[in-house]
């Protein structure tokens, strides 16, 4: 097989290879300090759709992390592109939070119960029964199911809590309709969130610490990948998938010099 390009672009994962329960991981700094200085395009990918790219710019800079807010992509984000090319103009339903509704009402979506074409499920710290309600009867009567991303438990201090794709299952039990989930490992969010940067994926890399949401969503978009082991996935847990990442290194410290 030829040698792959150098690298020109990189998207990397928030939780697991940026942060930790709040803390930078040790050569997080570094490495986003050599991306802004090198001028190489990059993106901090999320598949958390609570925060705009705003909050998160000034969360990551209270950690003392200096990630430009063009340099954020969310889920929410991804969602709002992908309704906007389908379907522009048009209206939902919506579970969740700021990151979500202020991205939908960016693109000029209305946010209604009456009719809506979607109903879009993301996270939020206080899903409700009622909400859960008006969910399945919409999509009952016809609306189009869409998630954010399809994980099913979310970080928090006290320990996991249910997410996305643990609700998504609730209301497909319900519905008998799957949604199309747009965040990772689906490749759509990452094509598009090389198209933002005008970036092509021969040339970029993706880093993530898991296996099935990062590596596997960077593999199938065409680009090098590398695991972290500073987050979720143990070494022992890699060959359990039928996939592998480009490389494996225990933190982003390691791949300050391939910047």
């Amino acid at each position: 097989m030829a040698d792959r390009k150098p690298i020109e672009s990189w998207l990397t994962d928030m939780d697991g290879v940026l942060i930790h329960e709040g803390v930078p991981i040790p050569g997080a700094d570094a490495f986003l300090k050599k991306l802004r200085e090198s001028g190489r395009p990059f993106l901090v990918l999320t598949n958390n759709s609570i925060y705009t790219a705003r909050d998160l710019h000034a969360r990551l800079r209270r950690m003392g992390l200096d990630v430009p807010t063009e340099n954020i992509w969310t889920s929410a984000l991804a969602t709002a592109q992908f309704l906007n090319d389908q379907r522009p103009g048009g209206s939902a339903y919506v579970i969740g939070e700021a990151g979500l509704t202020t991205a939908l009402h960016d693109i000029g979506y209305v946010l209604t119960d009456h009719e809506p074409d979607f109903v879009i499920l993301g996270e939020t710290r206080t899903y409700s029964f009622e909400a859960l309600t008006k969910a399945v009867r919409l999509i009952n009567a016809g609306a189009r199911f869409i998630a954010t991303n399809p994980d099913n438990v979310g970080p928090s201090t006290d320990g996991d809590l249910p997410a996305t794709g643990s609700v998504a299952a609730l209301i497909t039990a319900a519905t008998g309709r799957s949604p199309y989930f747009v965040g990772k490992p689906n490749p759509l969010m990452m094509r598009a969130g090389l198209n933002a940067i005008g970036a092509h994926s021969e040339t970029s890399a993706m880093i993530g610490d898991r296996m099935d949401t990062d590596v596997l969503a960077g593999l199938e978009a065409g680009m090098r990948t590398f695991l972290v082991l500073s987050g979720v996935t143990r070494i022992a847990e890699v060959d359990r998938h039928p996939f592998r990442p480009s490389q494996i290194v225990d933190s982003i410290a390691d791949l300050v010099d391939l910047v």
